[in-house]
């Protein structure tokens, strides 16, 4: 494995897939890690009447690159070569698409538990990557 994408969320789960890639790190030494933070795109009229589209982009970009810090601050400590990414967008088509463009060889991802609720969360997400996508995906619990 070269290059493994890790979507973040700021959630547990999405710091764990960071963990695992940290992890990995000790089995392919050379692994790079494109970090990527989805954030929704907000239409709603309401903010669009105050701020312009580039406004509003510019604000979700800063916000998910605040999201990011943290693991690349955890792969920079590990030694492990990191790309940001954020975009805007659908999560698991965003997701899929970025894994690609970047010649990722591998999707690390985050879900949540398997209580009641998980099964609607990965469902939403998770799920979709699989199959949007053609690379291996590993799911960290």
């Amino acid at each position: 494995m070269r290059k493994a994408l890790v979507p973040v969320d700021g959630s547990a789960a999405a710091h764990r897939a960071v963990r695992h890639v940290v992890a990995l790190a000790n089995i392919y030494p050379s692994i790079e890690a494109v970090l990527l933070n989805v954030q929704p795109a907000v239409d709603t009229w309401s903010v669009r009447r105050v701020l312009k589209k580039e406004e509003v982009e510019a604000i979700e970009e800063s916000h998910g690159g605040d999201i990011l810090l943290t693991d690349r601050q955890i792969l920079k400590a590990a030694g492990i070569a990191c790309t940001p990414v954020v975009e805007i967008g659908p999560p698991a088509e965003t997701i899929a698409r970025v894994a690609r463009e970047s010649g990722c060889d591998a999707i690390i991802m985050g879900t949540r538990g398997l209580g009641a609720v998980s099964s609607v969360v990965l469902g939403s997400v998770s799920s979709r990557v699989l199959h949007l996508s053609d690379l291996p995906v590993t799911l960290i619990k």
